[in-house]
């Protein structure tokens, strides 16, 4: 396989880029200086919201393409250039009908910040992972002066078993995502990874056989669709598995930062030629 000509990467975050403590490898950090000496661009892509995002890439952030809430909103060098929301009244009629399930545990992620009602001490230990810029609210439907891209919705039980059959009939109308084993995402149709993704090829005149996309879970599915260099983690769900080119080793064996070294030593090699 000849990597040589890959010009764009993309990572999922959670189960990819991620360990299983929630950090970025110091190889990674600095296989993206070589990265760039190869004008090779990276792009971090992510559920998680922009300012968690940037958190875990502090020292790239400036440098990198940002695509946040699974396609909500994405940020190059710090200024949005595109976003995808779903509207107020949608929102709260999705915030009212979760609510009538036990086990379902919600995140409103605007633009501005994420909100949260939920007093379960159990849930808000895992939330402060994923959520860096965040109000606590007493009453989520009284939240209506931001931009909404998604509702994300965790679930103890599972999300594939306890939250996504009560939404699965409305997905004519949301979408309705399930993006790890806990998280279920709410949000407009047109909202996903691979409609972003697809955005930044055209405005970089990058095609499908020049990216490189490295995924685990369901979010997941719509870039693997747009890169020829598609990667299943080896922890990934069966259906990245199954929709992706390739695979590579787990999240917390350095599946990325595998592969990325046989790109950088693909670029070497074409220099030296």
């Amino acid at each position: 396989m000849d990597l040589s000509h890959v010009k764009l990467v993309v990572s999922d975050m959670d189960g990819t880029l991620l360990n299983d403590q929630g950090a970025v490898s110091s190889l990674f950090f600095e296989q993206f200086e070589q990265l760039k000496k190869h004008n090779v661009q990276f792009v971090a892509a992510s559920g998680r919201q922009y300012y968690s995002m940037i958190h875990k890439l502090e020292p790239i952030k400036d440098e990198i393409t940002i695509i946040a809430e699974n396609g909500g909103m994405t940020v190059i060098a710090e200024e949005v250039t595109d976003t995808c929301t779903i509207d107020t009244q949608t929102v709260h009629d999705l915030i009212r009908r979760m609510r009538k399930i036990d086990d379902a545990h919600i995140v409103l992620c605007g633009k501005k910040q994420a909100y949260v009602e939920s007093e379960h001490d159990k849930f808000l230990n895992i939330f402060n992972e994923y959520y860096f810029k965040y109000d606590r609210v007493e009453d989520l439907t009284q939240i209506e002066d931001d931009d909404f891209f998604k509702i994300a919705v965790y679930s103890f039980g599972g999300s594939e078993t306890t939250t996504y059959p009560e939404v699965r009939h409305l997905e004519d109308k949301i979408k309705a995502k399930v993006s790890g084993e806990n998280w279920l995402d709410l949000s407009h149709l047109n909202t996903d990874k691979g409609r972003a993704l697809k955005i930044l090829q055209n405005k970089l005149n990058i095609s499908k056989d020049e990216t490189m996309v490295f995924g685990d879970y369901n979010n997941d599915i719509e870039m693997m669709e747009l890169a020829h260099f598609s990667y299943a983690m080896q922890n990934a769900h069966p259906n990245i598995t199954k929709a992706a080119n390739y695979s590579t080793k787990s999240n917390n064996e350095g599946g990325v930062e595998y592969i990325l070294s046989q790109l950088i030593e693909a670029k070497e090699q074409l220099v030296t030629k």
